[in-house]
């Protein structure tokens, strides 16, 4: 029995399939840790293989080259130094499991598996993985540890037995993806975890983007008292160090170490969407990207994230005016451009548009011009930036957000078409909430400028999508801040008509807006993806489908 233990938690940005770059992630992070004095370092949930793998668990070469690897890793723990909690994908026999092993001594020492698989929500571990047995503790280095997997602290079960089986210490890896507010919901729940045990509790979270989900790190540890001991930073990869003493009552204490508090707010919206646009951009290799910049607020705030995300350097801005274009847009993008230090191209779809007015006119005899010629301009766009992505291969950038989106105020082919929209889980009202933050503060290990770069005329005027003269959104759509609460209730909340005419909407505009939201399904389904920052993303969360008879929310 030992009095004494040293935990390091190992907060990484694993890619997901990446085996070799995950495992050289883990083991320089092991380094750290022994120069540091730890005798266990504990990793997030499957950082073998990065979070989530979805199908490829169901690829037996690919378990084979996990199994590979781990048991090379394990071999190197025979040098004396800490013990590593890891979490891979096994096999016990024809079941897969979502499972963490102990290395330690140059073998795997144990295995426990997830007994927990959630399947709502952006997860389907049910899909790929088969659930485990209640588990009992793990011996390191003399301390029985408990080891529940991210959702096995969801509920009560996993811990109560755990402890009843004479858990010390909870040590909990996980794959939690960020939303706002979830850090305080997580907290929270391990605090009702260490007062039903009565242990104290590790908490250690993967960091980094994975296509539409963004890990936001915040790694903790509580103590038996439910006294927040450690806090590591978010959004950015960090070995938070533990050290446990056994006091005389054999309840374990942590020393006094760092506690540095997340963001929150309009801050973390940001951190979130820098980092899931850095890491989409970064790990599938792509040398930049190019958007559109059009002088409103929701291309300059894709503009701004973008180059705080890849630096300046690797963002292309391309001005496309078409005779519907103000001077004051010309003038904000080139603005816009400026102060982020950023590329700025003028690309005049004038060409474009004539051709196919030259084109279409036999066909289109006898018919007056109407929304198909506002489209072909946003589709000539597409074209013009998709062009410039082959030929020199930055990621188009889209740049719509998650009001359009839901009530298919955008064009298919069009200002749609992207590998990536880094505004598509941002609702309207909270993108000028984000451009007047980023205005007044920069992120932590941002690249962009400090101060201001959103131009202040983008704030106040009118947004159109130019495609007509005079236009403006509120042609089509009801105001904002009426639309987006609408949406909210629809989109995340599942209300009807009455509860949200209580709210003070009109049932007209309520049901308007439904309809809207229903029929644009199809467009949302070609969407590019995006990064989840609200309770639910639309397509991975939100499921409904396209040929659908249910016309009435009452």
């Amino acid at each position: 029995m030992t009095d004494r233990l040293s935990i390091a938690l190992a907060q990484i940005n694993p890619t997901v399939g990446a085996i070799t770059t995950n495992i050289d992630r883990i083991r320089d992070a092991r380094a750290e840790a022994a120069a540091r004095g730890a005798d266990l370092m504990v990793c997030p949930e499957l950082a073998v293989t990065g979070y989530p793998p979805e199908d490829l668990v169901l690829k037996p070469f690919f378990l084979d080259v996990v199994e590979q690897a781990v048991r090379e890793l394990a071999a190197e723990t025979a040098d004396g130094g800490p013990a590593l909690l890891v979490g891979a994908p096994w096999r016990d026999g024809d079941k897969r499991h979502n499972a963490v092993l102990l290395l330690d001594g140059g073998r795997i020492a144990a295995t426990r598996f997830k007994v927990d698989l959630p399947n709502y929500g952006v997860f389907d571990e049910k899909r790929v993985f088969t659930p485990g047995p209640l588990p009992g503790p793990i011996n390191v280095r003399g301390v029985r540890l408990g080891v529940p997997i991210c959702e096995d602290m969801w509920s009560a079960d996993v811990i109560e037995t755990l402890a009843e089986s004479g858990a010390e210490i909870l040590v909990v890896p996980n794959g939690s993806p960020f939303e706002l507010g979830k850090h305080d919901q997580r907290v929270q729940l391990a605090v009702r975890r260490v007062t039903e045990s009565s242990l104290p509790l590790l908490y250690v979270n993967q960091v980094g983007g994975q296509d539409e989900l963004v890990f936001d790190g915040a790694s903790f540890a509580l103590g038996a008292d439910c006294r927040l001991v450690a806090q590591a930073p978010a959004f950015t990869e960090h070995l938070l160090i533990t050290r446990w003493e056994r006091g005389e009552d054999d309840v374990w204490s942590c020393a006094d170490t760092e506690c540095v508090a997340p963001p929150e707010g309009l801050e973390s919206i940001y951190a979130a969407l820098v980092l899931a646009l850095r890491d989409y951009v970064t790990k599938n290799r792509f040398p930049g990207v190019i958007l559109g910049l059009s002088g409103g607020i929701d291309s300059a705030l894709a503009a701004a994230i973008a180059v705080d995300a890849l630096g300046a350097e690797r963002v292309h801005g391309v001005m496309m005016p078409s005779p519907h274009t103000a001077q004051d847009s010309l003038d904000d993008a080139a603005e816009s451009a400026e102060l982020l230090g950023c590329k700025l191209d003028t690309v005049p779809i004038v060409p474009a548009m004539e051709a196919f007015e030259r084109m279409l006119l036999p066909a289109f005899a006898g018919r007056d011009p109407d929304a198909t010629e506002e489209n072909i301009q946003a589709r000539s766009r597409g074209v013009t930036l998709m062009a410039l992505s082959n030929k020199f291969g930055p990621m188009v950038l889209s740049t719509g957000n998650k009001s359009e989106m839901s009530v298919g105020y955008a064009t298919l082919y069009g200002d749609m078409c992207g590998g990536y929209a880094v505004l598509k889980d941002v609702y309207k009202t909270t993108v000028y909430a984000l451009a007047r933050w980023r205005n007044a503060h920069q992120t932590e290990g941002a690249f962009g400028p400090a101060g201001r770069v959103v131009p202040e005329r983008v704030l106040v005027k009118a947004p159109t999508a130019e495609l007509k003269p005079d236009q403006t959104d509120q042609d089509t759509l009801p105001p904002y801040d009426a639309l987006d609460d609408i949406l909210r209730c629809l989109v995340e909340k599942d209300l009807g008509v009455a509860e949200i005419v209580a709210r003070g909407h009109a049932p007209e505009v309520v049901d308007r807006v439904w309809r809207m939201l229903h029929l644009a399904e199809y467009k949302r389904r070609q969407a590019p993806p995006g990064p989840k920052i609200t309770p639910r993303l639309f397509n991975r969360e939100r499921r409904y489908p396209i040929t659908n008879g249910f016309g009435s929310i009452a």
